[in-house]
C-alpha cells in the first residue's frame, strides 16, 4: 500500500513538472518577466517602467524573462548571485532592491546578510560594508529591527585550524607557494591572513555552506573581471560540490550586472578549466 502511494506520488510529481515545463516554453519572455517581478517585486513589467520606458522594457524581458530561464538554479540562489555582483560593483540603489527581492525569493535574512560577508575576503572591508549598510536599512524598512544572532563558529585559538581544513582540501598550498620569495619571508604572513581570514572567519560562518559560499565566489570574481583567480576558484567549486553546469549558470546568470565582456572571460576560463 505504501509502496502504491508513493509510486501515485511520483507520478503526479512528474505530471506537475512536465506540466510546469511546458507552461514555459509556451510563455512569451515579457510573461516570464511578468511572472518573476511579481515573485521578486510585487510588480509586473507594465508597473514598473521608472524614468526611462525603453530602457526598462529591455532590461526586464532580457534579465527576468530570459536568463532567469538558464540552468537549473532556483530563485532563492539567482537572488543571491545578484547581490554578490551587485556588491561587487557597489551599486547600492539596485542592491538595495535586489535585497529586498532576495528575502521575497525566500532567503532569510542570515543567508543574504552571509552572501555579503562572504565578498570581503575579495573585494576588501570598505566596499563590504556600505553593502551591509544598504542590507541592514532594508531589514529595518521591513519591519521592527530585530538583532540577527551571529553565525561565528570560530575563536582566537582554532581560527587557523578550522579554516585550514576547508581551505586545504581544495586548494592545497598554492598560495603559500605563490607567496614564497618575499622579503623577510612576508610571505608567510600573507599565507596565514588568507587562511585565517578568508577560510578562518568567513568560510567557516553558519548560514551558508561551503559549497553556496564557493558558487558566490564565481559571481564575486566574475564582476571584479579577475580570471586568474576565477580559474582557480571554479576548480575549487567543483570539488565542493558545485557542477560545471551550475557553474557556468552562474556565470550567465550576473551577465546582465557584470557586461557581456567579463561574462565572456568567465565563461572563457571555464571552457580552459573544461579542457584541462
Amino acid at each position: 500500500m505504501i509502496k502504491k502511494i508513493l509510486v501515485l506520488m511520483l507520478i503526479s510529481l512528474f505530471m506537475f513538472n512536465t506540466a510546469e515545463a511546458k507552461e514555459g516554453k509556451n510563455m512569451t519572455r515579457q510573461e516570464i518577466a511578468d511572472k518573476n517581478l511579481e515573485i521578486l517585486f510585487n510588480v509586473k513589467t507594465k508597473d514598473n517602467k521608472g524614468s526611462d520606458k525603453d530602457f526598462m522594457d529591455i532590461l526586464q524581458k532580457y534579465i527576468f524573462g530570459e536568463v532567469f530561464t538558464i540552468g537549473d538554479l532556483d530563485i532563492k540562489t539567482r537572488e543571491l548571485l545578484t547581490v554578490t555582483s551587485l556588491t561587487v560593483m557597489q551599486t547600492l540603489p539596485q542592491l538595495k532592491a535586489h535585497i529586498a527581492g532576495a528575502l521575497n525569493a525566500g532567503n532569510t535574512p542570515v543567508e543574504i546578510r552571509e552572501t555579503i560577508y562572504q565578498c570581503a575576503p575579495f573585494i576588501g572591508f570598505p566596499k563590504t560594508l556600505n553593502a551591509i549598510s544598504v542590507f541592514n536599512e532594508v531589514i529595518k524598512e521591513r519591519g521592527p529591527e530585530k538583532e540577527l544572532k551571529s553565525t561565528k563558529t570560530t575563536n582566537e585559538s582554532d581560527r587557523y585550524q578550522k579554516g585550514f581544513e576547508i581551505q586545504n582540501p581544495m586548494y592545497g598550498d598554492e598560495i603559500v607557494q605563490n607567496m614564497k620569495g618575499l622579503p623577510d619571508d612576508m610571505g608567510s604572513d600573507v599565507a596565514r591572513f588568507l587562511t585565517e581570514v578568508c577560510f578562518g572567519d568567513f568560510y567557516t560562518r553558519g548560514g551558508l555552506d561551503i559549497k553556496t559560499r564557493e558558487l558566490m565566489t564565481i559571481a564575486i570574481l566574475t564582476a571584479a573581471g579577475n580570471t586568474g583567480v576565477l580559474k582557480s576558484h571554479i576548480k575549487g567549486n567543483l570539488k565542493a560540490g558545485n557542477s560545471i553546469e551550475t557553474i557556468t549558470t552562474a556565470i550567465i546568470q550576473v551577465m546582465p550586472y557584470v557586461g557581456f565582456p567579463n561574462a565572456f572571460a568567465a565563461l572563457k576560463a571555464v571552457k580552459e578549466i573544461m579542457a584541462e
